[in-house]
């Protein structure tokens, strides 16, 4: 109910658009550009459940902590998510691509600094808080990504980048699963959500190049219109 409220209070109102039907919301499936944003969605979310899955036997099979600091770690990264999604939306609505490259860097590197931290109480307790912001700081520029990738027809697209995190929710934890099953230790998965940054940074590059070529392609059509 707050949450409701909140948006009926603060999100405008955006009236249909206007032609916007199935067949409109359904081609913009063809633009590749849009599969790439998804690519950058699922990679770029899945670190997050790749750590969190698997963080109570890390703290204390690897950090030294009892049971019972758990939960407070926990609630420690809720915090850092709690500040990284304002402050990723700010900087998104400034400049959208930037943006998502830097969230993405920061999931990657603070996922390498966490590796090493997680031997350490005080500095795994901080690069919690830090990770947890990196990784919901993900969220509201690949949102914003996809939306802008989909125009003309944002509805089904945004829609389905849902399912994109979704993606990311299961790849994460498999992965981690795997890695730990093959007897790499309960600090692998953080390797795991490592390169699953890195991999959702080469997505958002591909498609931030792809965005490129579509401009100057765009830009180009009315010039040789007129020459012809």
């Amino acid at each position: 109910m707050v949450v409701l409220l909140g948006v009926l209070r603060l999100v405008p109102f955006t009236p249909v658009m206007e032609g916007a039907n199935l067949r409109s919301e359904l081609a913009v499936f063809k633009r590749g550009r849009l599969w790439l944003a998804y690519g950058a969605t699922a990679l770029g979310w899945a670190p997050a459940l790749a750590v969190v899955t698997y963080i109570a036997p890390m703290l204390t099979g690897v950090t030294g902590f009892s049971d019972g600091a758990v939960p407070i770690v926990l609630v420690l990264f809720g915090v850092g998510m709690v500040i990284g999604t304002p402050i990723a939306g700010r900087l998104a609505d400034r400049a959208l691509m930037p943006a998502v490259y830097g969230v993405l860097a920061a999931v990657t590197a603070s996922s390498l600094v966490l590796l090493f931290a997680v031997h350490s109480k005080i500095a795994a307790v901080a690069m919690f808080i830090v990770f947890g912001a990196a990784v919901a700081a993900v969220i509201p520029p690949v949102q914003a990504k996809v939306m802008a990738t989909a125009e003309g027809a944002p509805n089904l697209a945004s829609a389905s980048n849902i399912s994109a995190f979704n993606i990311g929710n299961a790849l994460g934890p498999f992965l981690g699963g795997m890695t730990i099953s093959a007897g790499l230790g309960y600090t692998s998965p953080i390797w795991v959500a490592a390169l699953l940054g890195a991999g959702a940074l080469v997505f958002a590059l591909l498609c931030g190049l792809a965005d490129t070529r579509h401009h100057t392609r765009a830009a180009a059509r009315p010039s040789g219109a007129q020459k012809v």
